[in-house]
């Protein structure tokens, strides 16, 4: 089979989360024969910017690429809003997002740019507005069987339609936030301890980054959980990471836990708090 890069490109990534008991946020997002970068996007209104959507298979695929809403819930998980149940400014986000194309056939291996840009009107109030732009597979009519063709039955296939969502994020005028964590405990989850974190968000703006649990004397990070989101409808964001029985004994006793920007937005600390965990 010949080499294709951006397959390998979303097998390293894969192999790297499987191989580290950290949680990977990898800069590509990749589902099925679909890879898709960057995994979010923020636009000030001045300039547009694109999406490179790759097919890592060995097929022609078609891809659909449209636009959703979505709501954080304060465990992290986003669930779909429909267009009727869309507040102002989930309709205001609808309304100004631009890009093309809205359907793409790709040859195996081949990538294609997905342009987008925003249009916010003179009389919109600052804030901070989100659309969620799906990529899904479309895909191809099955012929039916001799056998198929010859029965007075009738069935029926389901066929999966893969995916990936992306969060667009357009940030108009003056909009900020602030971020505190709340006291870390270790909990009994399902499938063993977890660690808990509560992350508060207040202001305008959606807070993006880095989870860091670090302890003296130690020089690798004891906890990293990247691309950690909260958004602007959450006043805080309630977090757990599961442990090994290894990782909880080893977390206990004083530690320090850092909110901050991912390393490729600088590195930036959002908030902080020395504590101790019993």
């Amino acid at each position: 089979m010949p080499f294709n890069p951006m397959r390998a490109l979303a097998r390293g990534a894969a192999v790297l989360a499987a191989a580290s008991s950290i949680a990977i946020a990898p800069p590509v997002s990749a589902q099925g024969d679909l890879l898709v970068a960057p995994t979010r996007v923020i636009l000030d209104g001045r300039r547009g910017t694109e999406v490179i959507l790759s097919n890592i298979g060995d097929e022609e695929a078609t891809y659909r690429i449209g636009l959703e809403l979505r709501r954080m819930l304060e465990n992290g998980r986003l669930v779909p809003v429909e267009e009727t149940d869309a507040n102002d400014k989930e309709k205001a986000a609808l309304g100004m997002i631009r890009y093309a194309p809205r359907r793409i056939v790709l040859p195996p291996g081949q990538p294609q740019a997905v342009r987008l840009a925003a249009r916010p009107g003179a009389d919109l109030p600052d804030g901070e507005y989100r659309v969620h732009m799906s990529f899904r597979a479309i895909p191809k009519p099955r012929a039916l069987t001799a056998e198929e063709r010859a029965s007075d039955q009738v069935s029926i296939q389901l066929i999966p339609i893969y995916g990936v969502t992306i969060p667009i994020i357009v940030r108009h005028g003056r909009v900020e936030a602030q971020a505190a964590i709340a006291q870390p405990r270790i909990v009994a989850g399902e499938d063993g301890p977890e660690l808990a974190v509560t992350i508060q968000r207040s202001g305008d703006s959606s807070t993006y980054g880095e989870l860091r649990v670090t302890k003296a004397g130690v020089e690798d990070p004891l906890v990293l959980l990247r691309g950690v989101a909260i958004y602007p409808e959450i006043g805080k964001r309630d977090i757990r990471i599961a442990l090994t029985p290894e990782q909880a004994a080893a977390i206990k006793g004083d530690v320090r836990v850092e909110y901050r920007d991912m390393p490729e937005a600088g590195g930036g600390l959002i908030t902080a708090l020395d504590t101790r965990i019993d």
